[in-house]
């Protein structure tokens, strides 16, 4: 009955952790890879025997906190163009482009182009 109490705890401790974050997809993405890999780590431990259920949530909750961060990571630089940071885009003009009917911006620094809600515009 204690092993389960504790994983229980343990799963909603990371997962109040992970709700925090209002950031990124790497933060958020980070937060939810860290409370499946400490849930699915004390279910191993506890079913395996060979490591206690802490030992298995701990190590659960840093491989997957390591993935969801690289999953994170990979959909911020899809989401933004190649880069994970948010564009600063030159409002002074916009173009307009017929083929979508749509609106973009130009960022300054990169010359990456990104419609009007911040959308990545490839091309």
């Amino acid at each position: 009955m204690i092993p389960s109490i504790k994983i229980t705890f343990m799963a909603l401790a990371t997962l109040s952790l992970a709700a925090c974050t209002t950031t990124g997809q790497v933060e958020r993405n980070a937060g939810y890879g860290a409370a499946a890999g400490a849930t699915i780590g004390a279910g191993v431990g506890a079913i395996s025997g060979d490591v206690s259920v802490g030992e298995g949530a701990a190590i659960g909750a840093v491989i997957g906190g390591v993935s969801g961060a690289v999953v994170g990571h990979n959909k911020d630089k899809a989401q933004y163009g190649g880069t994970t940071s948010a564009p600063i885009l030159d409002r002074s003009t916009r173009y307009f482009e017929e083929s979508t009917g749509r609106y973009y911006f130009y960022e300054r620094s990169t010359g990456r182009t990104f419609y009007e809600n911040g959308q990545y515009r490839s091309g």
